[in-house]
């Protein structure tokens, strides 16, 4: 279809990209046809041909799609940048996690951490309890989530707390976000938006690229857990 725009985006934005989806549509006519993964399951799948007109991944993925000649680099756009934090189920204590220490006594006193495997956000993790010299303890009773959102797992008791975007955490409705790690322990992930090079509706995917980047986009970010 002529006035349908094919994104793929990563999990963390998909709160936000479905509120700004349809803003965009109502205000273009223009049909948004979304599919969300995390950027390392996005990046095999373009590797491996899967057409899209715009793609939104971390700002890493965009580069390497850029120097491969799959995303456009002019108008490439930095939407947002999100923290990983933790989450608890509804109504339970929140535990401390304000400095390192606090951080290692809650990840160590924990039944179950859910973290996923293909997400920055796991990726980050594995690297933060192998650095923090915790990470056999922690991950000898951890339930690794392949893809998808790691606070389902808080819903159907497999985990006690969470580990992941935030702005990926708040989809889950059941769970309460704690907050942060601490920023000194973590650099934000930053998401970026770009054409693909091969785009079949290039018109309407700068148009919408274009929205995205805007200062109309910037509350439905903040209020999806993301720092424009």
């Amino acid at each position: 279809m002529e006035n349908t725009v094919r994104m793929l985006s990563t999990l963390g934005l998909m709160g936000a990209m479905r509120s700004l989806s349809s803003a965009f549509e109502r205000a273009t006519g223009i049909h948004v046809d979304a599919d969300f993964a995390p950027t390392q399951a996005l990046l095999k799948r373009l590797r491996e041909g899967e057409a899209a007109d715009l793609v939104i991944l971390t700002r890493e993925g965009l580069d390497e799609m850029i120097a491969e000649g799959r995303v456009v680099a002019a108008g490439a756009s930095d939407l947002a940048r999100s923290y990983v934090g933790l989450a608890v189920l509804r109504g339970q204590a929140h535990p401390d996690i304000g400095s390192e220490a606090a951080l290692r006594r809650t990840l160590l006193a924990a039944r179950a951490v859910a973290y996923s495997r293909l997400g920055a956000s796991g990726i980050y993790f594995a690297q933060l309890i192998a650095r923090m010299g915790i990470a056999t303890e922690v991950n000898a009773r951890a339930t690794i989530v392949q893809q998808g959102f790691t606070a389902e797992r808080l819903v159907s008791g497999e985990a006690d707390l969470a580990v992941q975007q935030i702005s990926e955490l708040k989809q889950v409705d059941g769970i309460e976000v704690i907050g942060p790690v601490p920023h000194d322990l973590q650099t934000p992930a930053v998401f970026s938006a770009g054409r693909m090079a091969s785009a079949k509706h290039a018109e309407a995917a700068d148009r919408l690229l274009r929205y995205l980047a805007s200062p109309e986009a910037v509350p439905v970010l903040r209020q999806s857990g993301l720092e424009p």
